[in-house]
């Protein structure tokens, strides 16, 4: 498995806070069966982005794990318009793997109006954007049209893995199976910063999407698509984006019983 979104590297950010720390989160990774890491601490106002720091974190870790994992440096790239102007005059510093694609997450209690427009600004960079966990983002869950307008837009969506276990609330859950069900999801990551309440782990979420919603999909959420991304290549699972969500018939489960949303 590939995972595009993971705070592992030390002393960046609210993730890693020590190399031993993200030793044992690597450890962990390779244990789960995953085989690629972006490294992505966040650029926001708390946390600032530094490239160059990021690369020496990134080459240190991997001297430490050696070829049992591939590590990568991205960023977690808070829409602000202080960041947008920092992007401009070297994109390719922010991306996955310096490639065409863009982690972008939203403030949880304000989206501002002028978010469309953003989006498309960073796009005319030649970059392709993926919205980050909006699963857990209140804003958005009570506003599906924009996250429909950002699909029709050319954007994709990334969900964390716990939010399908249930380690973000029944809620969340119960969104993140609707948006599968819908097929609106192009990415499962861990967005993990430790190795405790917020580990570096894949597995068990890959077994439940396998199971509810086929082995194919599976391997395009968790393999095929992150691992694209990281390589800059064309997603090969890019399904169509469906109707408006408030004119859309609610999704029914194909297995065992029948929910409704």
């Amino acid at each position: 498995m590939v995972d595009i979104h993971c705070h592992i590297l030390p002393g960046l950010d609210d993730g890693a806070k020590s190399m031993d720390e993200s030793v044992r989160m690597a450890e962990m990774a390779i244990e789960d069966g995953i085989t690629h890491v972006v490294a992505t601490p966040h650029a926001n106002a708390d946390f600032q982005f530094d490239y160059d720091l990021v690369r020496q974190r990134r080459d240190e870790l991997q001297q430490r794990v050696g070829d049992r994992l591939k590590l990568a440096v991205g960023c977690d790239f808070h829409l602000s318009m202080e960041n947008i102007e920092r992007i401009r005059k070297s994109p390719k510093r922010y991306s996955i793997n310096q490639g065409a694609y863009l982690l972008v997450e939203f403030a949880d209690f304000a989206i501002p109006p002028t978010a469309d427009e953003a989006l498309r600004g960073l796009q005319r960079l030649g970059l392709s954007l993926i919205i980050t966990h909006p699963e857990r983002n209140p804003l958005i869950r009570s506003q599906p049209q924009r996250l429909w307008g950002w699909l029709k837009q050319g954007c994709y969506v990334q969900i964390t893995a716990q939010s399908l276990l249930g380690k973000w609330g029944e809620s969340i859950r119960k969104q993140t199976e609707q948006w599968f069900d819908q097929e609106i999801v192009h990415f499962m990551a861990s967005d993990a910063h430790n190795t405790g309440i917020r580990p570096l782990l894949l597995k068990q979420a890959y077994e439940v999407v396998a199971e509810r919603w086929g082995e194919t999909r599976a391997q395009a959420v968790f393999q095929e698509n992150p691992l694209a991304a990281f390589e800059g290549q064309t997603l090969p699972y890019r399904p169509s984006v469906p109707p408006d969500p408030d004119r859309m018939t609610p999704p029914v489960r194909r297995r065992k019983r029948f929910i409704f949303f």
